[in-house]
């Protein structure tokens, strides 16, 4: 069961990268991005194929940032320049790297065993809580940047920035760029770690993300930027715990794991809902009670 735990762990933080990346997207920028299945294996792909070419992990990792970096901008230029719906840019994005994963890779898979990986003679959590908290803290004080305000209150009111004189175009290119930029490091990572890339490792990524960043806000909440990014991360080792439970279930397959998140994400958006709902019927049966004895004590003997 140790054993089991330790290992949610370490592939929760494998994948709270590219929790981060979703939370980008969907949360400050509001830009549904499908292209996350898609650069997720381009990071494997790069950082697999430089590995077995004989380039030290750490540099394999930093090219597959910069593929995911590029990928995102494409996407962000075939919506602000080429004027096409977001979904649409990312579903185009995700099936041009389908395509062009295949192409990096030269096969379906590339293997890594009998290579040094970046978590070689290391440990594993050991790496990957050092790894995460320092792109948390630099994602918080970028967050407090000029350009990093600008890239959140793009994604709240856009219309309002642009009067101002800022250039939504821009910053919305670099915030997908970036965003895609962390999932393919964690793809990066996460075949460093299995020993394996495949091309189709990306597949439902996008719905991992998502449900990380919902279970993380549902529980952790999101009023601040540290607050919300500390929530994401936790959010993606809860995931990968809840994983782990289901697995040890004796009548759930691994084909049942979609599923499982389908309702894990459902579960999530519905409670919060609900609580806030419920909230707001007391509050409300409060001010009713409250205006109720204040009328009847303006009455004539109401207050006897």
């Amino acid at each position: 069961m140790l054993t089991s735990m330790q290992g949610a762990v370490e592939s929760g933080l494998l994948y709270a990268l590219m929790a981060l990346g979703v939370f980008i997207t969907f949360r400050i920028l509001d830009f549904p991005d499908l292209t996350v299945d898609g650069s997720f294996t381009t990071g494997a792909a790069i950082g697999s194929v430089m590995t077995v070419n004989g380039t030290p992990p750490w540099l394999a990792i930093i090219c597959a940032f910069a593929g995911g970096a590029l990928a995102g901008t494409c996407t962000g230029l075939l919506h602000t320049k080429g004027k096409i719906n977001g979904l649409l840019s990312g579903i185009i994005m995700m099936i041009a790297l389908y395509s062009i994963n295949l192409r990096i890779m030269g096969k379906p898979n590339v293997s890594l065993r009998g290579f040094d990986n970046l978590f070689t003679n290391v440990s594993t959590l050991t790496v990957m809580i050092v790894f995460v908290v320092i792109v948390k803290l630099l994602l918080d004080l970028f967050f407090r940047t000029d350009l990093g305000l600008s890239l959140r209150a793009t994604g709240d009111n856009a219309r309002m920035i642009r009067s101002f004189g800022a250039n939504t175009d821009i910053t919305t290119i670099f915030g997908i760029a970036l965003a895609n930029a962390l999932v393919a490091t964690s793809g990066a990572l996460v075949a460093q770690y299995q020993k394996y890339a495949d091309n189709s490792m990306g597949i439902g990524m996008i719905v991992i993300g998502l449900a990380s960043v919902i279970i993380g806000e549902a529980i952790f909440g999101s009023r601040t930027v540290f607050r919300a990014t500390l929530a994401v991360v936790l959010g993606s080792i809860i995931y990968r715990i809840i994983y782990a439970f289901a697995l040890r279930v004796e009548w759930l397959e691994a084909s049942d794991m979609k599923l499982i998140t389908a309702v894990i994400i459902i579960f999530a958006l519905i409670v919060p809902s609900s609580r806030r709902i419920w909230k707001q019927k007391n509050i409300a049966r409060k001010r009713t009670a409250e205006m109720l004895n204040s009328f009847e004590n303006t009455q004539p003997g109401g207050g006897r």
